[in-house]
């Protein structure tokens, strides 16, 4: 199934299906992006820039997949920003982008399937992953409510994870493109392994 999608390229953002993802809105054409989904059908396509702009345009060139998030929750201030949560619906393939004359970025998309239910870690999986979670906030000082982390279901623990890990570009769009839940976990876990051996840069880089 193929769909137009309007898109915010955000490096850095994951969005996952049944995942919420909290943006403060202010660059005009962005503003202009969340006036005209909401005028429409809520939805905006959360993807990563891949790297420098390409010769022939100013825009960055795209990853190619990402995640359509529906907008869940707005707050417009009386400026114009907008303060939003975006819901995941489905994760997408960009085809192409699209010549359009509205400020904001058009492609498009094929919506991917998404499993009915999500998938279930192995005990070994989840104690591993919660192990090492542990060692990498207290590396990095992090405050956290282990009891709340102990009761997430997997799914939310993984993607969790996974959106608010202070990896880069290129290692948080691997992480979006895993196949499956036990894979991102264990992604996660050498990522993490990888930034305890490199403590004095300010990010993990995946080349």
């Amino acid at each position: 199934m193929t769909t137009r999608l309007s898109i915010f390229p955000l490096p850095g953002a994951l969005l996952f299906p049944r995942m919420h993802l909290p943006l403060h809105i202010f660059e005009p054409r962005y503003r202009a992006l969340v006036s005209d989904a909401m005028a429409r059908d809520r939805r905006i396509g959360m993807i990563q820039p891949r790297g420098p702009h390409d010769s022939g345009s100013r825009e960055p060139v795209l990853f190619d997949l990402g995640c359509v998030g529906r907008i869940a929750e707005i707050e417009a201030h009386d400026d114009g920003r907008f303060d939003i949560v975006l819901e995941g619906v489905a994760l997408f393939r960009t085809i192409r982008e699209l010549t359009v004359t509205t400020p904001f970025r058009q492609v498009e998309a094929e919506l991917l399937p998404q499993p009915d239910e999500p998938e279930a870690l192995s005990i070994a999986h989840r104690a591993s992953l919660e192990s090492e979670s542990r060692r990498f906030a207290d590396r990095q000082g992090y405050a956290v409510d282990w009891d709340s982390v102990a009761r997430l279901d997997d799914e939310a623990l993984v993607n969790g994870i996974a959106q608010i890990a202070p990896f880069d570009s290129a290692a948080k769009q691997a992480l979006l493109e895993a196949t499956g839940l036990t894979e991102r976990a264990d992604l996660i876990v050498q990522l993490m392994q990888f930034f305890g051996r490199h403590d004095g840069e300010e990010r993990v880089t995946l080349q």
